[in-house]
């Protein structure tokens, strides 16, 4: 029995080519869209599940500002991590990174600048599952300038040799330069890290360094992890900070908020809300936009199978007739038109796996993440792939099978069979639904592709055009003659303009403890942003000033006593008027003075972000050197500048970057949102489209005869066309009235993320209908122009 159904099967997709490749072709398309999709979202739930004791690890949050405000930061005091080891019993072990440094090493003449290093405890291993394949996972990080390789960097310096007890010459970082042995190699940190890392220095370097800031409540650098026992509980743990926060915080630091929460290791990806975090961060909206569209694209191939099936019904009826005289019953022919569903859907999966293991290396380009065949070819994969495909083969088979086991024998072979209006009634209702979802895709798209343009566009309120950004990783030669090193690379015929800066906007800041004076006299506590600049920084991005003057080589007190903050700080300190704050005292990390300058605010964080308050003071000591390079040749340009920083500083790496490149390096994942949305977007439609092409097919090939009578009756071409594309055009127009709410509603929700966003036009809207319109023509039209051209007296003779 099963071989004879499978048989038929076989033969009816041979028999119906075109309609064999558009159904298995669109669900393959579909199906491949899902697994994906489904491996993306995988991915992106897997982040830190690889830990051993990942269950029972959290980490620090550092809530400061105001009490009002509450801003949240990862990056936080060195003190808290020792005092809650110390003061609870439930918390096994502390490991502590210092911030990101950035650390010149060089063997054997072979140098590099690693910018992805961390000084941290020696009981890192003892927390994280950061398998070392040479060394001892207890000592390895416990003596001073002790440092540990991933396995890929250790390569990188030392080829083939042994690298263990072998030392290495480094310059920068939070320790002083140095020798470091290194005392371990480990494997490199898994790509579903939350953070990354290429070298680990030992904390006591950093200790050793700058011994007094591990006890500063104030001063900000850590990130701070902890292990705790299986009897742990978070809620009853948080209850007990207000005392703890009250014995161990120092007097001086009372005055202001301060208050500190838990995340666990499994959050920190996907629903951290904190700023200053150690590495990347993933968005759990993404996760749900891609898991619907995901969805929205089976759907929408199903429905394709579910309206081509059952449009077929009539082709079919005299062979369904036949069966049910010589004894055929109801359900055996449920059975063979259900098998004939499962056996094209698991085609449609098999063929849709291929098209998977083929576009793995280019999706992994667009999604930044690495996929291989082992993400597939695995038992969860498969049944989870497979289940769906059996699913989606019985819920999408079982309604054309019931149709077609219902015709009556006698009515069939009579040729009295026709349509029923509820059979035509779902399939516009499908189709409608199908045109609705591709619609609101195709809105989503243009919006998605709107706000990214509008980033990259607008205004920031500084000068990033040709800005080309030497990064000297505060060395201490060029620091000692950098007004030689900027006059010399000014003198160049390409450089208009040179500063340097501690930081440059898009790179990273900290954020300095601050008295300002209030209008009533008192010093009250804020803790802004901080730039430490020279005095050509702001004329040279051309940063406006709203009240007050610049920094000026003319006022001797600039380089000592004297603060420039932007207007979100003034409004953050309590004044309205720009021009009130000038002459107001301050005191900032060990300086006073009074400010003498207020600039317009300019975006120099993520257009995520609202400008946030920032100080601006003067400081010789810096990391980067700005050069405005004003030329038609910027190769030749790039090449001159090298050669002069080559004289200038040979012992140092000539490392830049175009600041508007590194600017939207933040945008990163906004920009694979959109290759990503745009790329399943496109292929939904697609689907969709195959559904209405198939349609149309047979919408023209049941109405061959009355198409031969018009024309005998002297019809024109356009009025066949016409009449063919009607029907479907009205679903399409009924598709975008319910399309265009929905739509407008998700992506006002998925541009709340965006502090800087745009307006939604109705446009939008008009343009997504004008192209749902566009291609249903296009679609339909092939077959409507070919059945008005076809010879009338071959369609009169069609029975």
């Amino acid at each position: 029995m099963f071989k004879n159904y499978l048989k038929i099967a076989w033969r009816n997709l041979i028999k119906n080519k075109g309609y064999s490749i558009i159904n298995i072709g669109g669900l393959a398309i579909g199906m491949a869209c899902f697994l994906m999709i489904a491996l993306f979202i995988n991915n992106e739930l897997s982040y830190d599940t690889y830990h051993e004791k990942g269950d029972n690890i959290y980490r620090v949050v550092h809530h400061g500002g105001s009490e009002d405000l509450n801003d949240r930061w990862i990056w936080g005091n060195a003190p808290v991590g020792p005092a809650l080891k110390a003061d609870f019993s439930e918390v096994i072990e502390k490991v502590q990174f210092s911030g990101r440094s950035d650390v010149l090493l060089e063997y054997n003449k072979n140098s590099f600048q690693e910018s992805n290093c961390f000084y941290v405890d020696d009981t890192v291993f003892d927390v994280f599952s950061w398998p070392l394949i040479s060394g001892n996972p207890d000592t390895a990080l416990e003596a001073p300038y002790s440092i540990v390789l991933t396995e890929s960097t250790a390569k990188k310096y030392f080829g083939n040799e042994d690298p263990m007890g072998k030392t290495v010459d480094g310059v920068g970082g939070r320790a002083d330069d140095g020798l470091y042995t290194v005392t371990g190699v480990m494997k490199d940190v898994p790509s579903n890290s939350h953070f990354s890392f290429d070298v680990l220095l030992s904390m006591s370097s950093f200790y050793q360094t700058r011994p007094s800031i591990f006890d500063s409540w104030g001063y900000v650098d850590f990130y701070t992890y902890f292990l705790v026992d299986d009897n742990f509980n978070v809620a009853d743990f948080q209850a007990k900070m207000p005392s703890f926060l009250k014995s161990r915080l120092p007097d001086e630091s009372k005055d202001y908020y301060y208050n500190i929460s838990f995340e666990p290791l499994k959050d920190t990806y996907l629903k951290s809300k904190a700023a200053r975090q150690p590495g990347i961060t993933g968005s759990l909206n993404n996760i749900y936009i891609f898991a619907i569209i995901g969805l929205f694209i089976l759907i929408i191939a199903s429905i394709n199978f579910m309206n081509l099936a059952t449009a077929r019904s009539m082709e079919r009826a005299k062979e369904v007739g036949v069966r049910k005289v010589i004894g055929a019953d109801k359900k055996g022919l449920v059975y063979q038109f259900m098998g004939e569903s499962l056996i094209m859907v698991f085609l449609s999966a098999g063929i849709g796996l291929l098209i998977v293991a083929i576009c793995l290396p280019w999706m992994g380009n667009i999604t930044g993440k690495e996929f291989s065949l082992d993400n597939i070819i695995n038992t969860k994969t498969l049944l989870l792939y497979f289940g769906t495909a059996l699913i989606t083969g019985l819920l999408s088979g079982s309604y054309p099978a019931f149709v077609l086991s219902n015709f009556k024998p006698i009515s069939v072979l009579k040729g009295l069979v026709s349509s029923s209006p509820q059979g035509v009634n779902l399939r516009k209702g499908l189709v409608i639904f199908q045109f609705s979802l591709s619609i609101a895709l195709i809105a989503s798209t243009v919006i998605v592709y709107y706000q990214l343009g509008f980033m990259l566009n607008k205004n920031l309120g500084f000068d990033n055009e040709q800005q080309l950004v030497i990064d000297f990783n505060w060395d201490g030669q060029v620091l000692d003659n950098i007004e030689t090193v900027k006059n010399e690379l000014k003198s160049l015929p390409e450089v208009t303009s040179v500063a340097s800066s501690r930081t440059v906007p898009g790179s990273h800041f900290p954020a300095a403890g601050t008295e300002i004076e209030s209008f009533e006299g008192s010093m009250e506590h804020f803790e802004p942003f901080l730039y430490e600049i020279d005095f050509d920084f702001i004329p040279h991005y051309e940063i406006e000033v709203v009240a007050g003057r610049p920094y000026s080589r003319e006022f001797v007190s600039d380089s000592l006593s004297a603060m420039i903050v932007n207007e979100a700080a003034v409004k953050s300190f309590g004044y309205s008027d720009p021009a009130d704050i000038i002459g107001k005292k301050f005191q900032q990390w060990g300086r006073e003075g009074t400010i003498v300058g207020v600039v317009k605010d300019f975006n120099y964080m993520s257009l995520h972000e609202k400008v946030a308050p920032l100080s601006m003071r003067y400081s010789e000591y810096g990391r980067y050197i700005s050069l405005k390079v004003k030329t038609s040749d910027m190769q030749q340009a790039i090449s001159s500048i090298e050669g002069k920083w080559t004289e200038l500083a040979p012992h140092r790496p000539f490392l830049y970057s175009f600041l508007n490149d590194s600017f939207n390096e933040q945008y990163q994942a906004d920009f694979r949102f959109k290759k990503l949305f745009t790329l399943f977007s496109f292929l939904a439609i697609l689907i969709a489209c195959l559904g209405l092409f198939g349609l149309a097919t047979y919408s023209a090939m049941l109405r061959t005869k009355e198409i031969g009578i018009r024309k005998v009756l002297g019809a024109e071409v356009t009025s066949i066309v016409a009449l063919l594309s009607k029907d479907f055009i009205k679903l399409v127009l009924i598709s975008i009235l319910i399309a265009t709410p929905f739509a407008w509603y998700a992506m006002n929700k998925w541009l709340n993320v965006y502090a800087y966003k745009i307006d939604i036009s109705w446009w939008v809207f008009a343009l997504a209908g004008l192209m749902a319109v566009s291609v249903a023509i296009l679609t339909v039209s092939y077959h409507a122009i070919r059945s008005a051209r076809a010879n009338p007296i071959k369609s009169l003779r069609t029975e």
